[in-house]
Order: structure tokens, then C-alpha cells, then sequence
């Protein structure tokens, strides 16, 4: 039995439509992709539907392809909800920002991502200990 190889994109274009999709760059299947962020396929397909941003190409038989910029977001999605805890809606607000703060323009004040990401999982310790606290005290 051989394998078929996946089938022609859609479209030579790139999501934005401006550029040709580098056909060095290596395409994941979503079953590969899966394996390689160590979640399930259906998690991905349900992620495209909670993140606007993200948007995989598809090959003409509808078959989803990962680009590396997938992937990223993919693996920043993935942090932010299984490491640090987000909500979906609070994990859309910090893409957003991230973004946000790679665009170029005028100097914000924000914290920045590592800082923020220190903070929460500090707080998230806190928490921890205080519940441990209160199952000891309430017994």
C-alpha cells in the first residue's frame, strides 16, 4: 500500500492572497500536526472555530495543511490554555494583544508577554496554596 501524497492547494496564494506559498516549506496534515502538539485532532478543528486568526490552508479535497506560522499560533494557543490557564475568550484577548504589540506604531505601557506570563503563573501558585489552605482549615 502507498501513500497518497496530499493534494494541490486550493490556491498558489497564501491567506492574505499576495504570495505564493514557499513549496519548500513543510505542510502538516492536522493528524500530524496533532501529534506534534500533543493534542487531539478534533482540538484543532474546534480552535479554528474559537481563534479568527487561525486559518490552515486546504487542499482541494478540503484537507487541512499547517504552515510553520499555524503551528506557532497553534502552539501559543496550546500555552496559553493548558499552561497558564487562560479562558478561550481570555486566550483570544492575549493573541490580540501579542499582535497588537508586534505591530509597528506608537510606545505602549504594556507588560510585556514573558513578564505577563510570569505573573499569571505566580498568581496561579497563590491560588493553589490558599485552597490548600482552606481544605486544611475547613477540616
Amino acid at each position: 500500500m502507498t501513500s497518497k501524497p496530499a493534494g494541490p492547494l486550493r490556491s498558489s496564494r497564501n491567506r492574505t492572497g499576495n504570495n505564493p506559498i514557499d513549496a519548500s516549506a513543510r505542510l502538516l496534515k492536522i493528524g500530524e500536526a496533532a501529534r506534534l502538539l500533543g493534542v487531539e485532532a478534533y482540538v484543532l478543528r474546534f480552535w479554528e472555530t474559537q481563534f479568527p486568526g487561525l486559518r490552515p490552508n486546504h487542499t482541494e479535497s478540503k484537507h487541512r495543511l499547517y504552515d510553520e506560522a499555524d503551528i506557532k499560533t497553534l502552539r501559543l494557543i496550546k500555552q496559553l490554555l493548558y499552561e497558564e490557564g487562560f479562558t478561550m475568550e481570555g486566550a483570544r484577548k492575549r493573541i490580540k494583544e501579542l499582535n497588537s504589540e508586534q505591530q509597528p506604531g506608537p510606545a505602549t505601557a504594556a507588560t510585556p508577554p514573558v513578564a505577563g506570563a510570569a505573573a499569571r503563573r505566580a498568581l496561579l501558585d497563590i491560588r493553589r496554596d490558599l485552597e490548600s489552605l482552606y481544605r486544611l482549615l475547613k477540616d
